[in-house]
């Protein structure tokens, strides 16, 4: 009999895809990926990201949908109007959110730079790069994304804080409070040993903090 497929929706950028055996999907990176690949689905968030908003619902099934037959988890799915990543066609086990100060998160957000050819990315306060605004490896420029910009990450925390509500339902959703990523970890890893029933016994890993 095959393994159960784990899914489940993250609301932080997470340390469990190496830990565990999943896939990780992330909006940002597909985004990124079709940008690079100048797409008519980068396009259509292209109106979005540079006026500071959230990509909606149909614009990241676009972008998605396709890998979702594989295990997986998805960072920042935000909704529940969006039927290819809930329940319509996958059952989703598990809802974790990371709570930390908007205004924290708004100083970290704006910090990132990227390298745009290998995707490359730097925070200008827990990961510089050696050179200011330079790639560490090429030596070649790094940009600041127009939805990285202070104004626009205001506007999409504030937009976030919205549309968020609906996958913060009871009994699928699991807080985690703090800001630091070493303090954090070793309790969310206990809890996630705790749901081992829901991982192939093959892919368990064992912690290394």
């Amino acid at each position: 009999m095959a393994s159960k497929l784990l899914h489940m929706v993250i609301l932080w950028p997470p340390l469990l895809a190496q830990k565990f055996g999943l896939q990780h999907l992330s909006n940002g990176h597909f985004l990124w990926e079709n940008t690079k690949a100048n797409t008519e689905v980068s396009d259509m968030a292209k109106q979005y990201t540079e006026n500071g908003l959230l990509v909606p619902d149909h614009v990241i099934t676009c972008l998605m949908v396709s890998e979702l037959e594989n295990r997986w988890f998805s960072e920042d799915v935000r909704t529940n109007r969006s039927p290819d990543l809930k329940t319509k066609i996958y059952e989703v086990d598990l809802v974790i959110s990371l709570k930390i100060p908007f205004e924290t998160l708004k100083d970290c957000l704006s910090r990132c730079w990227i390298h745009p050819p290998c995707s490359r990315v730097y925070n200008l306060g827990f990961n510089p790069p050696g050179v200011r605004e330079i790639d560490d490896i090429s030596g070649e420029p790094l940009v600041q994304q127009e939805n990285g910009k202070l104004e626009a990450v205001a506007a999409r925390i504030r937009q976030y804080k919205v549309v968020t509500k609906p996958v913060m339902s009871p009994g699928m959703l699991h807080h985690f409070s703090g800001m630091e990523t070493d303090k954090i970890w070793p309790y969310a890893y206990t809890f996630f040993l705790t749901r081992s029933h829901l991982f192939s016994p093959k892919r368990r890993a064992t912690c290394t903090y």
